[in-house]
């Protein structure tokens, strides 16, 4: 650990006084434009599959990390916290999602799990012992995703509480991605011809399909006689 302990103490050193002034000037705000451009480039190098690449990008993930810690370590969010307390924080969250690893006997035999889908099927109440403030399926989703993320995110809520089905015959035949690509651009496309914004076009259907969750969500709990419903 001592090559990730040489990045925080760099980081700071760049943030303390008579270290730089570009850096001391930071805020949380004003590095949200950085963390999304190193995220997506990171995207970029694991598609690309080239190893320097992704390496060099999990570099400048991570260097955003340590940035918002050594922040937050001045108090810049009220009560201090440093990348110790953000470690803590996120193993004593995993540890508490995968029982099926790290329970109790007891637990480890509830959540046994050998596949991917066994874990998911506990997976959210799991979180709702995390969150139990959460009275929507639709809590906690980003709503600055892009709108393909988006909509893949609400679908699958909209699936779960049995608003759409899981598996629907589609009209249109589609065997792998590059078709289902080329027919999104063509989509695109089609709407630049008519001037219209295909990101905003999605992020409505999108809105209207919350709506939609949030009426069945109410009938739901009314018919169980409770208020709200698991996330």
């Amino acid at each position: 650990m001592t090559e990730l302990y040489e990045l925080i103490k760099t980081a700071h050193q760049l943030r303390a006084p008579g270290g730089c002034p570009w850096d001391a000037e930071q805020t949380h705000e004003s590095l949200v434009q950085y963390l999304l451009e190193e995220t997506y480039e990171l995207i970029d190098a694991i598609e690309s599959g080239n190893r320097k690449e992704v390496l060099e990008e999990l570099g400048d993930v991570l260097y955003q990390v340590v940035f918002h810690s050594d922040l937050a370590q001045e108090g810049s969010l009220g009560e201090p916290f440093n990348i110790e307390d953000v470690a803590k924080f996120m193993t004593e969250k995993m540890k508490g999602r995968h029982p099926h690893v790290f329970g109790t006997p007891e637990e480890l035999e509830q959540f046994k799990a050998e596949t991917g889908d066994d874990v998911m099927l506990n997976w959210d109440n799991h979180k709702k012992k995390e969150k139990p403030e959460r009275a929507s399926v639709l809590d906690g989703i980003p709503k600055a995703l892009p709108a393909l993320a988006l909509a893949n995110k609400v679908i699958g809520k909209a699936q779960k509480i049995g608003l759409l089905e899981e598996e629907v015959t589609s009209p249109i035949q589609l065997d792998d991605e590059e078709q289902l690509g080329a027919l999104l651009l063509a989509i695109v496309q089609a709407g630049k011809a008519q001037n219209l914004d295909s990101e905003r076009a999605l992020r409505q259907a999108v809105r209207d399909l919350e709506q939609d969750i949030r009426k069945a969500e109410v009938l739901q709990a009314s018919d169980a006689g409770i208020i709200g419903v698991e996330d």
